[in-house]
């Protein structure tokens, strides 16, 4: 087996744990929240509005204050809705296991064990 049959088989047994299946599940459930979404599509339209006020000359101070607090108020209700939180959540511990993985490999490679600072005083064992 080649490294990149290889690469394809680790892929494959990565589709199969449960920490993907949980993120593929939370992706699912975010895509489908109405609410959440009409928020999502609110704050990028309103970041659009904010980026072309900023450029005009005659921008109005008073009209960027007031979509700079809608931006505020929209980012709030987002990052605190239960569905973003369960998707960040689920990304954390995707990226956990992705470094652990990477880890492993660079280990593998490399002969040194991830975190490994020469220094046996500071070992929390890797022999």
């Amino acid at each position: 087996m080649d490294i990149f049959e290889m690469a394809t088989a680790l892929g494959d047994a990565l589709k199969q744990d449960e920490k993907l299946v949980a993120l593929e599940a939370a992706r699912k459930n975010y895509e489908a929240d109405r609410q959440l979404q009409t928020l999502v599509i609110e704050y990028e339209v309103q970041q659009r509005a904010m980026q072309k006020e900023a450029v005009d000359p005659n921008c109005d101070t008073h009209m960027i204050d007031m979509i700079q607090n809608r931006i505020n108020e929209l980012y709030e209700a987002i990052t605190q809705n239960e569905t973003y939180l369960a998707l960040e959540r689920a990304q954390e511990e995707v990226n956990a296991l992705m470094n652990k993985i990477n880890g492993i490999i660079t280990a593998r490679i490399t002969g040194q064990e991830p975190g490994c600072t020469h220094n046996c005083a500071t070992c929390g064992g890797c022999h």
